[in-house]
């Protein structure tokens, strides 16, 4: 026993710095202590201020034009709203520089943002408008009172935002280099498909699961008889990860045209990441999008949200019970959170052929806690 628990701290000791090898073959997995630890929860969750966020489709502000972002308030700990007025969008602060109230907490239409504290209202691009017994005061308005604003990007009508941002074109280089050819622009908002899931789960782990097909025979029966297991493949980027579900015979699959980087092969399913938290999952019927939101070091929040390409494919193939897949997904990463609580488990290996995706997320995350 004595030696066995040597051996364990030793391991300990051996993971505190966090690298991992870049060689999969000799690396092993981000220690158990990385997903239980109070203190590297806060550290890492830091790390989400500088990158992009997922906003919304543009066909969300079909019906009206002023939405709250509370997914990215959240993460970010930052209240934002979308605005539209004609066809310029904004992403302002949600918060009234009078006395800091909320201005928005549902979607509305106006041609104004009125403050329901005190009537202090903005122009739906931010401006300073008007407020009541404010005659009075000095220097008053300044560029102060107007609304913060928030960088916002368009990909194919998909709009991000964040705080402190990184280069978009390349942040979304590879999503253009494999779906230049898809009319995303054209997908419509389904609001029957949103979720929102609460988990007894560190969210990495929630992300490790998503990131390798290697447990889908042992986990998700259903998609294993849709996706073709072998033909399973997995794609590293920049910032991210695919993977590709290659379609059983007689399921459904893209018709990719030539210009498509991926002509030829029957794909049932594109299930993109992003750096840290973005799951971007497109089906012959369209795209479901998941955001990741980490609320404590073993608490996740998981929000889903769909926008339809074709609705006669709505409910078939890969994409056919999402609902069902995700609930087998949590009763995985839960009992994984649990098992890691054990002091029997430091870390693991990953395997080379099933595993790459898991272990590029694990290297961006060690080597940006070592930035920062």
């Amino acid at each position: 026993m004595y030696s066995l628990f040597t051996t364990l701290e030793s391991r300990y000791l051996v993971c505190m710095d966090y690298n991992v090898d870049k060689d999969i073959r000799k690396a092993r997995t981000l220690p158990s202590v990385f997903y239980k630890d109070v203190e590297l929860f806060n550290k890492i969750s830091s790390l989400f201020k500088n990158q992009w966020h997922f906003a919304t489709h543009k066909s969300s502000l079909t019906n009206h034009n002023i939405m709250p972002l509370p997914h990215i308030e959240q993460i970010l700990n930052e209240p934002m709203i979308l605005t539209k007025q004609n066809n310029d969008y904004s992403c302002l602060s949600n918060v009234c520089t009078h006395r800091g109230m909320l201005i928005c907490d549902e979607a509305r239409s106006s041609t104004i943002l009125k403050c329901g504290y005190h009537g202090r209202t903005f122009s739906l691009d931010g401006h300073f408008s008007n407020m009541p017994e404010f005659d009075e005061v000095i220097d008053f308005p300044s560029s102060d009172d107007n609304l913060a604003s928030f960088p916002l990007k368009d990909w194919k009508g998909l709009l991000f935002t964040g705080i402190s941002l990184s280069d978009f074109q390349k942040y979304i280089y590879f999503l253009n280099h494999k779906l230049s050819w898809m009319p995303i622009e054209n997908f419509s908002e389904n609001s029957s498909s949103y979720r929102s899931y609460d988990i007894n789960s560190n969210w990495a782990l929630y992300v490790d699961n998503y990131l390798e097909g290697f447990h889908i025979p042992f986990v998700h029966s259903d998609l294993h008889d849709t996706l073709d297991y072998d033909g399973y493949r997995t794609e590293l980027f920049d910032n991210g990860v695919l993977q590709i579900g290659i379609a059983r015979e007689n399921e459904n699959f893209f018709d990719l045209p030539i210009s498509s980087p991926d002509y030829g092969l029957k794909i049932a399913a594109y299930y993109f990441w992003l750096f840290p938290n973005i799951m971007l999952n497109f089906y012959p019927w369209g795209l479901s999008v998941n955001i990741v939101i980490p609320v404590s070091v073993d608490k996740t929040k998981i929000v889903y949200y769909g926008y339809v390409w074709n609705e006669d494919l709505l409910h078939k193939g890969a994409g056919a019970d999402l609902d069902k897949v995700e609930a087998e997904d949590q009763d995985i990463v839960e009992k994984v959170q649990r098992g890691i609580q054990s002091d029997m488990y430091v870390n693991g290996r990953y395997s080379p052929t099933k595993e790459t995706g898991v272990h590029h997320f694990h290297r961006l995350l060690s080597s940006s806690l070592s930035n920062k």
